[in-house]
């Protein structure tokens, strides 16, 4: 009998040590045998190879692969850390080397982001560029594609708009990696409605601020609205639905909505990366 209670005890020990109150986290051991849990999802836009050990305890992680060598992703790899890359086919961000050469194809700023303007994705040449940067990132052994700023179809709601994102996220998919649309929603649901599905363009969705918001006036995080979440979950369970996998980007140090989010993201089976600043180093 004394036995018996022991081995249930330890077996309830161990299922608490690996299960979490969000999605399941694998573990790994580091260099001295030590056990270490590896966090589900992770975005880091601004980091630099300097963060490679750091990225390791994730099993997935979004960096800006243009400033990474094929030889630092292969090292994650090795990890088992999969590596998705930031693609912006929306907006063009002055910091960028190209940033001069296709200037002259924008077509607005970009509200509260000083560096960076819409760019129309109708424009040939700026489609071409899209597709032969995506295959220098491809060959640098990327597993996917954080793609940003389809949101250009919201600000400018045009038939060339539309097409234009159509065609270039099309033309990724061909590579036969994971395509994950960050935001996007108006895009993504006016392609729902037209063709039924959404799995030529996508695989997965990213949103930021479903719970958090961003006071950008001040600097500062504060909660999201109750309508706005309301419209983002339903619009995030509708791609659920539709077969893609669901991240979640969030801002916030509050702890109580920390947990919120959790428990959410667990109740849907969601991804999340919470992060304390909107640098995402």
């Amino acid at each position: 009998m004394g036995a018996v209670a022991l081995l249930v005890i330890l077996m309830f020990i161990m299922g608490c040590f690996f299960i979490k109150d969000d999605k399941v986290k694998t573990l790994e051991k580091n260099d001295y045998g030590k056990t270490l849990e590896k966090n589900d999802y992770g975005v880091f836009l601004n980091a630099d190879a300097s963060s490679l050990e750091r990225f390791k305890r994730y099993d997935l992680i979004v960096i800006d692969a243009q400033y990474f060598t094929k030889k630092d992703i292969e090292s994650l790899h090795q990890n088992g850390t999969k590596v998705y890359t930031y693609l912006n086919i929306g907006s063009v961000e002055n910091f960028r080397e190209y940033y001069k050469t296709y200037e002259k194809f924008t077509i607005g700023k970009y509200e509260h982001w000083d560096e960076e303007k819409w760019v129309d994705v109708s424009v040939p040449a700026w489609q071409k560029f899209i597709e032969q940067l995506s295959k220098k990132l491809f060959e640098k052994g990327v597993d996917g594609f954080f793609i940003d700023n389809c949101d250009v179809y919201y600000y400018a709601p045009r038939k060339s708009i539309f097409e234009g994102l159509t065609a270039i996220l099309q033309n990724i998919m061909t590579l036969k990696k994971a395509v994950i649309i960050n935001g996007g929603d108006t895009y993504v649901t006016e392609y729902r409605e037209r063709y039924g599905a959404v799995d030529h363009i996508m695989t997965g969705v990213n949103q930021e601020s479903v719970w958090s918001g961003i006071d950008f006036d001040k600097g500062t995080f504060n909660e999201q609205t109750r309508e706005t979440r309301e419209y983002y979950s339903k619009y995030l369970e509708a791609c659920k639905a539709d077969g893609m996998e669901v991240y979640l980007l969030e801002y916030t140090t509050n702890p109580k909505l920390i947990q919120e989010i959790k428990e959410y993201c667990k109740e849907q089976d969601f991804h999340f990366y919470i992060s304390s600043s909107l640098e995402l180093r």
